[in-house]
């Protein structure tokens, strides 16, 4: 299960259109490693003004690891993050984690993150199994 929804913001969903903010509230408090690097590639970016901000470090443990990708993968969960923080997420090798303002999209920095090309050189052998 990806997030753990409280009763009430169940109800809310069955009976209609959820919160945006109630919904980012959920992510954070189910999946709070995932919560801590995209709050914190935001905040690096933000505060310094780049075209980008990554996290590179390898997640502790295959639980934390887990939540990057439940975060990354989910269309609605990566939506909901990019909106609360004003970024555009990026994602590589199972836990690198990269922000960009919304103006980058179209930019060759971020054409250059989320290639092919930039996959194939993010690799290492100590990363094939992530």
């Amino acid at each position: 299960m990806s997030l753990n929804v409280p009763i009430a913001l169940l109800e809310r969903a069955e009976a209609g259109p959820v919160d945006d903010a109630e919904f980012v509230a959920c992510v954070r408090d189910s999946l709070p490693y995932a919560w801590q690097i995209v709050s914190g590639v935001a905040a690096d970016l933000h505060a310094g003004g780049g075209e980008f901000a990554d996290h590179t470090v390898p997640p502790p443990s295959e639980a934390e690891r887990g939540q990057l990708l439940r975060a990354l993968a989910s269309d609605a969960i990566r939506g909901g993050l990019e909106r609360h923080f004003g970024v555009r997420l990026a994602f590589q090798n199972c836990h690198r984690v990269a922000a960009f303002p919304p103006a980058a999209v179209g930019g060759e920095r971020y054409h250059a993150f989320v290639s092919p090309r930039g996959q194939v050189l993010n690799q290492s052998p100590e990363l094939r199994d992530c």
